[in-house]
């Protein structure tokens, strides 16, 4: 009978302890960023705690999120591009949080890779605090997992778990009526969706990640992952300042899937194509594949990140809130009495 070898160690299998400690001391300070009023303790607990009472609340509902960045993710490790998607993922949750009417109070991360480098990984937690400052919420924990065997070499995956208040009663949308007005307020590119159809449309360009973009400088690996615009503070501002009776956050479906979403079932929307011009991105992308408009603004956003509809007599308060806040604003139409988006004028 042979002897049985010992002193195996998890390291051997695959799993580095002190890497994954490495980078919890990393990050500490990313996450120490992003405290705001309700945090009650740091990294490393079992759990995290988060004081509703502290961050202001008296009859506070909650509001939760979750997201990934989908495959956005593989051009990012493509081109070794990674600090963006921690925005991107931030983004993806807490926009959908305000569309509600909430605040984002909290985010936690999960971070998955077969082996970890701690540096890949160190530079998107950094991103993810990055836009939890920008969004005024604080990262309070998150966890990172370490699965040989799961993933290829260098690959990783990412998802986001947000959670908001409201005082009871303020939930968002309300009131939402024929009339009312539509602003577009302006994306930053393709946000966070959409990425298995630009990937093919790349593909068949023949351009490669660092070829020269063709509609903006740097590269097209570089323009691609552009990350998603956080529309949280100017929402938040809008909708205090009275007149927003609804938001959507406008994602994977685009302006026919997202903005539905948010009327009444016997209204409808009336949208103006001719508002505003589509940006390089996403006339090349459509050049590319020779895709119909039908199909663009039901994949992508193409330049409309977040729709605010608002009370017609303060349409141009909302607006003028939303540009001092830093956001270019255009008027896309109205809500109608009739269900179903009327596009009008060419998507140009």
């Amino acid at each position: 009978m042979s002897e049985r070898k010992n002193g195996l160690t998890y390291a051997q299998a695959g799993v580095d302890i002190d890497a994954g400690n490495a980078l919890v001391e990393r990050i500490k300070p990313a996450a120490k960023r992003t405290n705001r009023p309700g945090v009650m303790a740091g990294l490393g607990g079992f759990g995290a705690l988060f004081d509703l009472k502290q961050a202001g609340y008296d009859d506070p509902v909650l509001v939760a999120a979750t997201d990934g960045v989908g495959t956005k993710l593989r051009i990012a490790i493509d081109t070794g591009l990674v600090s963006g998607v921690g925005i991107d993922l931030v983004a993806m949750c807490v926009n959908d949080l305000v569309c509600q009417g909430a605040e984002p109070l909290f985010f936690l991360d999960y971070f998955a890779t077969g082996k970890l480098d701690t540096e890949t990984a160190a530079q998107v937690v950094e991103g993810i605090a990055e836009g939890c400052v920008r969004s005024g919420c604080a990262l309070i924990g998150g966890e990172t997992a370490e699965m040989p065997g799961m993933y290829g070499d260098g690959d990783f995956d990412l998802a986001g778990f947000a959670v908001g208040a409201m005082e009871r009663g303020a939930a968002l949308p309300d009131g939402v009526a024929e009339g009312d007005v539509l602003l577009g307020v302006a994306s930053s590119g393709v946000h966070s969706n959409g990425y298995s159809l630009v990937r093919k449309l790349v593909e068949l360009s023949g351009l490669g990640w660092d070829a020269p973009c063709p509609w903006a400088d740097g590269t097209l690996g570089e323009a691609l992952l552009a990350p998603t615009r956080l529309y949280v503070k100017p929402a938040l501002e809008a909708v205090r300042g009275g007149g927003v009776h609804a938001l959507a956050h406008i994602t994977g479906g685009g302006l026919t899937e997202n903005l539905p979403r948010v009327l009444p079932e016997d209204c409808g929307a009336e949208i103006d194509l001719s508002a505003w011009e589509l940006p390089g991105v996403f006339a090349w992308l459509q050049q590319q594949g020779g895709i119909e408009a039908s199909e663009m603004l039901k994949t992508f956003n193409c330049g409309i990140g977040l729709v605010v509809v608002t009370a017609a007599d303060q349409a141009e308060s909302v607006a003028a809130t939303l540009r001092e806040a830093g956001e270019t604003v255009v008027t896309l139409g109205k809500v109608t009495g009739r269900p179903g988006i009327a596009y009008s004028g060419s998507l140009a």
